[in-house]
């Protein structure tokens, strides 16, 4: 069993700044990539920001500049540092995880999975 746990999210004024979190725990093997999306009301989800094991980033657009993602291999976690917030920002954030975990059912002792956090709201008032 594999799950994530974001934390961090909360109400901020416009052009303030909040700092995610999402720790990973369970069987876990390898962790490949690490991500943020976000879905505001109404919308889809969408890519905020990835990040490989080997620390290749990857931003929307319209957060480049202004979010900062990181991971810490040995503790599981990415990181989401998110400055300058804009009411455009406000969403629920979710962060997933493509990785290899052990298994117990698989000819190999491992199965890839791609894991979802259960989301963690931000609210930007302006």
């Amino acid at each position: 069993q594999v799950q994530l746990v974001e934390s961090g999210g909360g109400l901020v004024q416009t052009g303030g700044s909040l700092r995610l979190s999402c720790a990973a725990s369970g069987t876990i093997f390898s962790i490949n990539t690490m991500g943020w999306y976000r879905q505001a009301p109404g919308k889809e989800r969408d890519l905020v920001a990835d990040i490989s094991s080997d620390g290749t980033t990857d931003y929307a657009d319209s957060v480049k500049g202004r979010f900062t993602i990181s991971r810490d291999n040995a503790k599981n976690t990415v990181y989401l540092q998110m400055n300058n917030l804009e009411p455009e920002d406000t969403a629920v954030y979710y962060c997933n995880a493509d990785l290899m975990a052990h298994s117990a059912d698989t000819a190999t002792g491992y199965r890839y999975l791609e894991v979802w956090g259960q989301g963690t709201l931000v609210t930007v008032s302006s």
